[in-house]
């Protein structure tokens, strides 16, 4: 009995080997664990984010009486106050952006055919990851509770007006 040979598939990426008449499609001879880390980072930080973001919203919606009406900018400046909470978010915010950033990554890799496409469009989707991270996590750190010349009534009530 012999095993039926793979059909030759038109693909950019594929370089076919035939070891015993059976076709193995392989990149390269030597191994990279790059996809394993990459397939075991999407599970666990699947996880994590479930828990985070439950977290999230149980602190922003049911905590504080008024649900969604209860945030504004005063809640927002009492919790950025607290470093825990600057942490919080910034790993929410990180975590969320690379888990995104490797699905899209895996997409790309699926469904663009030409390798230069594929290529250009990893270089974009780092550059606006690498942008949504760094000016979120800026956002985050140097976020001004009580800014001068603001509103008292909309200001946190650890602020001095003046």
């Amino acid at each position: 009995m012999s095993t039926p040979i793979k059909a030759r598939i038109a693909v950019p990426r594929s370089k076919d080997l035939e070891v015993d008449g059976v076709k193995y499609n392989r990149s390269s001879t030597k191994r990279n664990n790059f996809e394993m880390y990459a397939w075991l980072f999407m599970r666990l930080s699947g996880v994590v984010l479930l828990a985070l973001v439950f977290i999230h919203l149980y602190v922003n919606l049911l905590v504080e009486e008024g649900g969604v009406h209860a945030v504004d900018f005063a809640f927002v400046a009492g919790k950025w106050a607290s470093p825990f909470w600057q942490v919080f978010d910034m790993v929410l915010l990180w975590l969320a952006m690379l888990h995104g950033t490797n699905g899209l990554r895996v997409i790309i890799d699926d469904y663009a055919e030409r390798d230069r496409t594929r290529f250009w469009l990893k270089v974009l989707l780092a550059v606006t990851s690498a942008f949504v991270i760094l000016l979120g996590t800026l956002v985050i750190f140097t976020f001004e509770p009580c800014p001068t010349g603001a509103d008292p009534a909309l200001l946190a009530s650890f602020c001095t007006a003046g």
